[in-house]
């Protein structure tokens, strides 16, 4: 059984089916890529796999455990939810950073309301993150003093902090510059590890070349095409993806 398994996903809004049916599976420290067009569900698929959206069915196992399921958790206590999501860290495009506190209180911060340790050891693991993202020297900054690629460096090691078993990043650098873009995804790709188990949907087609292990294309909120960097890049089967890549790839 995979580490992570997503199962016939379904999601509506009102009368529009965003998610129609999607599955896949990770093993543990694998890296999936998740490409398309806007509109695709992409980050719909995200924020139900984060429980930020309940999907209308479908299941959601991490480590052989069923998680959600869509047939029976539709009403899921705010507890049940809160556990769950524990599994998952996202960081947002926008990295949703606390603009009261220093770079190491944010990353400090849910582990301190979930009295997970104490508030020492809370500290110094929330300063080995800040060094392992490059901000050692950054550590005592607000975000309004930092750039927008430090600020979703510390975003990074914000979702990192409560030790997830699957780390979600939703474009975490549309809102970038190129240069600062470039930061950020080495910062992801150092994260990549037997341990970290990622799922990134990204728009920037040579990280998911060259970091992710499989990779999704979603075309009108289904799974077009799906495997490996080299199969989708060099060998797409289908027209949908094969006219995606021919006009990304030349941008």
């Amino acid at each position: 059984m995979a580490f992570f398994e997503v199962n016939n996903l379904i999601k509506s809004f009102g009368k529009t089916k965003v998610l129609k049916g999607v599955s896949f599976s990770l093993e543990k420290g694998e890296v999936l890529a998740i490409i398309g067009s806007s509109g695709g569900g992409k980050t719909t698929l995200l924020r139900c796999i984060n429980f930020l959206e309940l999907a209308d069915s479908g299941t959601i196992s991490v480590g052989g455990k069923v998680l959600y399921d869509g047939t029976v958790d539709k009403k899921m206590s705010d507890t049940k939810m809160r556990e769950m999501r524990l599994h998952f860290g996202l960081v947002f495009q926008n990295f949703n950073l606390f603009p009261q506190y220093t770079a190491l209180k944010n990353v400090m911060l849910a582990p301190l309301l979930l009295k997970i340790d104490r508030e020492e050891n809370i500290a110094s693991t929330a300063r080995e993150l800040i060094d392992r993202v490059g901000l050692s020297d950054k550590a005592d900054f607000y975000p309004c003093q930092l750039s927008g690629g430090q600020q979703q460096r510390v975003a990074i090691a914000r979702a990192l902090a409560l030790k997830p078993d699957i780390l979600c990043f939703d474009e975490p650098t549309s809102a970038l510059d190129p240069e600062l873009t470039g930061e950020v995804l080495r910062v992801i790709k150092g994260l990549k590890s037997s341990d970290s188990t990622m799922v990134v949907v990204t728009h920037e087609m040579e990280f998911a070349r060259n970091v992710a292990d499989k990779i999704i294309f979603m075309a009108d909120g289904v799974i077009e095409e799906m495997g490996t960097p080299e199969q989708l890049f060099e060998h797409p089967q289908s027209e949908k993806t094969k006219a995606f890549l021919s006009r990304s790839l030349e941008r």
